[in-house]
């Protein structure tokens, strides 16, 4: 990762980092381990703001903070990266998908998604409660209240405290 990155640098290439959401009992980290070559489309974000995060911001190569939401212990369990930039959601076209939107259309996309890439898990669980407890991290939307988006920015400097936090002992 420490490579990529330098490249990025030396090109002048800036990465950005993000925080996904997901129900764990629906999707979670290790079904996304699970798929062929470990990378599936995130389909079926209806709210305005986060899909225009992933199609107008979110670029091949960036990295995700998988987190585990509406669960038990809500938390990060590891770090993905986007292999495929932002294309029209076909699931807003299907009427028998929980998806559908019959506003949406093929020739007029309304919802877009990306595809993700399983990289590493963490140690263990980053859960909200310890992110909390973090100064660094008091920024983070996902720690603001009435933060509910599914997609969210995050710095670098959030990024790299969370990966510390989940690879440590």
């Amino acid at each position: 990762m420490i490579i990529l990155t330098l490249c990025y640098e030396i090109l002048g290439m800036s990465k950005k980092y993000w925080l996904m959401k997901s129900e764990p009992d629906v999707f979670s980290f290790d079904d996304l381990k699970a798929r062929p070559g470990g990378t599936d489309h995130w389909d079926g974000v209806r709210n305005f703001q986060a899909r225009n995060f992933m199609r107008d911001e979110m670029k091949k190569h960036d990295l995700v903070l998988f987190y585990h939401s509406n669960c038990k212990e809500p938390g990060i369990a590891g770090i993905a990266e986007i292999s495929k930039e932002a294309y029209p959601d076909y699931t807003a076209y299907d009427p028998k998908s929980l998806y559908f939107d019959p506003l949406s259309a093929p020739d007029k996309p309304r919802w877009f998604m990306v595809d993700v890439k399983w990289v590493k898990p963490f140690r263990r669980t980053v859960t909200l409660k310890e992110m909390r407890r973090v100064p660094e991290l008091r920024g983070m939307k996902v720690l603001q209240r009435g933060q509910r988006l599914s997609i969210q920015p995050v710095t670098k400097e959030e990024f790299d405290e969370i990966c510390e936090m989940g690879m440590g002992e």
